[in-house]
């Protein structure tokens, strides 16, 4: 395969490094009234036409007894500084409908209670992001659509830059291999990583330094998602994620498990296997050359090796692509424009949703 393209154009260069965004002078916020939910930044009654949008000052610092103090009273070390991975695309939909409206709620509730002043890094999909998964598994993604206007609105990206947020974007991959690569990299310096997306392709990344804060629409506000989250919910450790997905499959992405080949091959029988064996690699190894369980289990291990060798190379995100983190992303974000450029933003969402009205 090529290198990848960076992409130049106007609408998302692989980079709106930080220093571009420092040099933003704060904007005097427009004298507009905003209601005020009294938990959400954003009210999550309003409707589709009408928002309403009201950014509150970070609330202050606070320290629990345990943060400051260790087991033995002496100070505890202190907590590695947090960076916030945006994955862009997911947010600007309400279901299957493209929403501006959806966008500036999750993103006012993102600054507002998630991530306040913590450095934030967006990341949009690629031109062409996932035709290298479509190529190995014609059915990956096969029901989204495809093409140019497929991608993050440019006003999206407009809004992200005036609030002093880097953009990247890498032609030819999609969001979700960028996060993992420059998660990496964040890592290797010392920080911890929170990836804000309801993509669970991302569980496979988490660990005691990353985690997930996802968007519940049932209850119109963040929640975040850590290594003990996922340990209660799977009954296993993140790093066999990516082998149980392999069975079980991702309908939402077109990747179908091995249940419609061996209906009898659940993810009670898969998890079973992977806390022995470890992970996909090592179970298939070990079923070639001996029996690793029930006669139809070691059957579908043997049969579909490469099947489920596929959809691993489907499913698994890409952490070395040649992108680089810039170390100004890690600086404190500068939040002095949030109110103002939400609030034009939200103003001309609602003045176009009425003009269409009418």
């Amino acid at each position: 395969m090529p290198p990848p393209a960076v992409s130049t154009a106007p609408v998302a260069p692989v980079v709106a490094s930080s220093s571009s965004a420092a040099a933003a002078a704060p904007r005097r916020p427009r004298s507009l009234r905003l209601r005020v939910t009294p938990y959400a930044s954003v009210s999550s009654s309003s409707s589709p036409s009408t928002l309403a949008v009201s950014i509150p000052p970070p609330p202050p610092a606070r320290h629990s007894r345990k943060q400051l103090v260790g087991r033995d009273g002496a100070p505890a070390k202190p907590a590695k500084p947090r960076v916030f991975f945006l994955d862009v695309n997911p947010l600007c939909f309400r279901g299957s409908q493209r929403s501006l409206g959806a966008f500036a709620r999750w993103l006012a509730l993102f600054f507002a209670h998630v991530s306040l002043r913590d450095p934030v890094v967006a990341v949009l999909d690629g031109e062409g992001g996932n035709e290298y998964r479509r190529r190995l598994l014609p059915s990956y993604k096969a029901h989204r659509p495809r093409g140019p206007g497929t991608g993050a609105d440019s006003r999206v990206i407009d809004v992200l830059r005036e609030c002093n947020v880097p953009v990247v974007r890498v032609d030819g991959y999609e969001a979700d291999d960028v996060v993992a690569t420059l998660t990496e990299q964040v890592l290797q310096k010392g920080f911890r990583v929170v990836i804000g997306s309801p993509d669970k392709d991302f569980k496979q990344l988490i660990s005691e330094d990353v985690q997930l804060v996802m968007p519940i629409p049932e209850i119109g506000r963040w929640s975040f998602y850590t290594l003990r989250h996922y340990v209660a919910q799977y009954k296993c450790d993140p790093t066999a994620d990516l082998s149980l997905r392999c069975f079980i499959g991702d309908e939402a992405d077109g990747v179908p498990g091995i249940q419609h080949l061996v209906p009898g091959f659940g993810r009670k029988t898969a998890v079973k296997l992977l806390k022995k064996h470890g992970s996909l690699e090592n179970l298939l190894n070990t079923a070639a050359v001996r029996t690793v369980g029930k006669d139809y289990a070691q059957d579908a291990l043997v049969k579909h090796a490469d099947y489920l060798r596929k959809n691993y190379e489907v499913l698994s995100l890409k952490r070395d692509l040649k992108v680089q983190l810039d170390d100004r992303w890690l600086s404190t974000r500068d939040s002095c424009n949030d109110s103002s450029v939400l609030s034009d933003f939200i103003l001309k969402f609602n003045e176009g949703q009425n003009i269409r009205g009418n």
